[in-house]
Formats: structure tokens, sequence, C-alpha cells
């Protein structure tokens, strides 16, 4: 080891020695803040043990005197039993004594009311016989007056029935008159609505081939709306028919509420008891009878308003139902023009063709090409002849197609005549189905769907 080395090991040693120190320092600073602690927390136990014994002895005495306070209120609570023994002695003795004293005046009060009504019974029969004499004489004036008022009453419901049944012969000539009127001006608005309708289908049918699949989808629109109306109308006519029906119930049965009345009157002339009770069954009667004279008059109203409604709601739907039976043969004409279109195309379509198969026979034979020639001009020409095919075929397919959605359609039109009750024979034409095969097609005259009857 050489001296550099161990000066520099001196020098370690010293830095070692020095924290060693410290740390001796440190540890000893420790030691004496837990001993001071250690100490705090003695003393602090000290004081605690002798609070705790403190508390004990304050405890026992407390239980001490919690003792003496129990034996004196003992004694307390005997001797208040006895005294409220003798309190419940003395008021037996005074409670049996006033029951005597109340008995005494019972009976002297029962003895005195006996006499009373021995003596309110004498006075009752006495009124009775003076009532019975008042009875009487109220029993002959309420006849009298009871006849009086069954006269007046009969000549007024008299009066009251001739009034009324010549207002309704009145009124029905009227509303007949005006029923006439109205009818004759529909009608008329009916002829010109229709020569209108005629000047319009003209001009529509010069356009049909520019915009007939617009026309196609508004008539589709149109019919469904008309179809909606139709059920929507059918529906108010059977509402309005049992309102008619109802009404018509309750006329007959306000002819009852007069008889009924009648006979009350007559029944409460035998079965009235006293004047008062007469009165009132008179007075009840009259009520009822103005109730049922106002509930006529109402109805009777209603009934006008409701006959109507009911002749302008029928005028509604014989209008619907011919614009829906239009509507529905200028579908089926669009129809039948279309497939006479696309039928005639196809006819000159096959004309076309034979007509070209012919040329080129004619040019292959009068030009003598070589094989290879004939073989590509050949095979172009069935190019050409697979196209054109696979256009008839489209054709073909997209005349099947018009012809299903015509027979759909009118299987539909059939199943909704049935549905609102409407027999076909009353269409003025016969609808005829369109078949699939090309052959049968466009059978009708002018080649229209439907011919008429």
């Amino acid at each position: 080891m050489t001296k550099e080395q161990l000066e520099e090991h001196i020098v370690r040693l010293r830095e070692e020695l020095d924290r060693e120190r410290e740390e001796r320092n440190y540890f000893q600073l420790e030691r004496d803040k837990i001993h001071t602690f250690w100490e705090i927390t003695r003393r602090q136990l000290d004081e605690k043990r002798a609070e705790l014994r403190n508390k004990d002895r304050e405890m026992e005495d407390a239980e001490e005197r919690h003792q003496v306070e129990i034996k004196v209120y003992k004694q307390k609570v005997k001797h208040l039993l006895y005294e409220h023994q003798n309190n419940i002695s003395e008021l037996k003795t005074e409670s049996e004594v006033t029951m005597k004293l109340a008995q005494k005046d019972h009976r002297t009060q029962e003895s005195d009311l006996r006499r009373e009504m021995r003596s309110l019974k004498v006075e009752i029969k006495e009124q009775e016989l003076a009532n019975e004499v008042v009875v009487k004489g109220l029993k002959m004036k309420h006849d009298e007056e009871l006849t009086r008022l069954r006269n007046d009453f009969e000549r007024q419901a008299k009066e009251i029935e001739s009034k009324y049944d010549k207002k309704m012969r009145v009124l029905r000539e009227e509303m007949d008159l005006r029923r006439k009127t109205e009818i004759h001006e529909i009608e008329e608005r009916k002829n010109n609505q229709i020569n209108a309708l005629m000047k319009n289908h003209e001009k529509a049918f010069s356009d049909i081939k520019n915009y007939y699949n617009d026309i196609t989808l508004n008539n589709l629109a149109l019919i469904n709306s008309l179809k909606e109306q139709m059920e929507e109308m059918k529906r108010k006519e059977d509402r309005l028919e049992k309102e008619m029906a109802e009404v018509q119930l309750q006329n007959k049965r306000l002819i009852e509420p007069l008889q009924k009345a009648r006979e009350e009157v007559a029944e409460l002339q035998r079965q009235l008891a006293n004047y008062e009770k007469d009165k009132t069954s008179l007075a009840g009667a009259k009520a009822r009878l103005k109730v049922a004279e106002k509930e006529m008059k109402d109805l009777k109203w209603e009934h006008e308003i409701l006959e109507q409604r009911f002749e302008k709601v029928q005028v509604e739907r014989d209008e619907l139902y011919k614009k829906f039976v239009k509507a529905i043969q200028e579908v089926q004409q669009k129809s039948g023009f279309k497939n006479l279109l696309l039928e005639r195309k196809l006819q000159t379509l096959e004309d076309v063709l034979e007509k070209k198969e012919a040329q080129l026979n004619e040019v292959l034979s009068a030009s003598n090409l070589d094989p290879s020639a004939l073989a590509v001009v050949t095979r172009k020409l069935e190019e050409v002849l697979d196209s054109k095919n696979s256009a008839i075929k489209d054709l073909q397919y997209e005349l099947a197609r018009v012809c299903k959605a015509h027979n759909d359609l009118l299987r539909t039109y059939e199943a909704k005549l049935q549905a609102f009750g409407i027999p076909l024979d009353e269409l003025g034409f016969k609808p005829l189905e369109s078949f699939v095969g090309i052959k049968s097609l466009g059978q009708g005259p002018a080649g229209l769907v439907s011919v008429p009857t």
C-alpha cells in the first residue's frame, strides 16, 4: 500500500468518523425526546387514574342518595293510597244518597207526565174530529176544480194536435216542392257537367300519346280517392239511416207520453189521499206534458233536418258513383289502347324482321363470297338476330305485364262493386279480360278492352 493510498484511506475513515458522530448525536437527541414523552404520558396516566378513583367515589355517594330517596317516595305512596281509599268510601256513601233522591224525583215526574198524556189524547181526538170535517169540505172543492182542469186540459190538447197537424201538412208540401226544384237543378248541373266532361275527354284522347303514363297515375290516384269517398259516403248513409230510424221511433214514443198523462190524471182522481198530494201530482203531470210537447217539437225539427241531409247525401252518392264508373271506363280504354299499340309494334317488328331476312338471303345468294367472309357475315347476322329476339322478348314481357295489370284492375273493380252492393249489370258495359297470348290480344272492336252491351 503506498502513501497516497494510506492518506486517502485516512481521509475516508475521518469522514466516516464524523458521520458516525453526527448519527450518535442525532440518536441521542431522539432518545432524550422519547424519554421526555414517556415521562409526560406517565404523569398523564397517573392523573387519569386519580380522576377515575374520584368518579368511582362520587358514583357510590350518588347510589346511596338514590336509595334514600326511593325509601322516602315509597312512604309517600303508602300515605296517598290510604287517603285514596278513604275518599272512595266517602264518595260511595254520597252517591247512594243522591241516587235515592233522584229516584224519588223521577217517580214524581213520571206521574205528572202520565196525567199530561191523558189530557193530550183527549185534545187529539177533538182535533181529529174537526180535521175530518175540514177534509171533507176540501175534497169536495178539489173534485170540482179537478173536473174543471181536466176539461180545460182535454180542450187544449185537441187544439194543439189540430194546429200541429196543419203545420206538418204545410211543411211537408213545402219540403216536397223544394226537393223537386233541387232535383231539377241537380239534373241540369249533371247534364252540363256530362257535356263538359265529354268535350274534355275528346281533347284528352287526342293528347294521350304524349302523357299516357302521367294520366294513368292520376287516374289510379283518382280511383283510390273515389273508392275512399264511396266508402265514406256509404258509412255516412248508414249512419243517417240509423239516425232516421231512431228519430222515427222517438216520434212514435212521443205519442205515448200524452196518453200516459191522461191516464195519470184519471188515476190521480181515484187514488188521491189528501189535497196537497193531489196538487203536487197535477203540477208534475203538467210539467211532464210541457216537456213532452217541447221534445216533440224538437224531434220534428230534427227529423226534417235529417231528411234534408239524407236527400243531399243520396245526391252526392249518385254523383260519386257516376264519376267512379266513368273513371273506370277511361282507365279501361287507355289500357286497351296501350295494349293495341304494343301489339301493333310487335307485329311491325316481326314484318321488318321477315323482310330483312329475305333481303339478306337475296344478298348472300347474289354475292359469291368465300366461306370465311360468309362465316363472319353469318355471325354478325346472328348477333343482330339475338339482339332483336331479346327486344321482342322484352316487348312480350311488357305486354304480358300490362295485360296482367289490366286483369288485376278488373278483379279489384268487380270486388269493390260487390262490396258496395252494386250489380255488374247496371254499369252499361261488360268488362273484357285480356290474355297474355299475343294472338288473343286486341280482339275487341277498334282494339279496345271492353265492348258495349
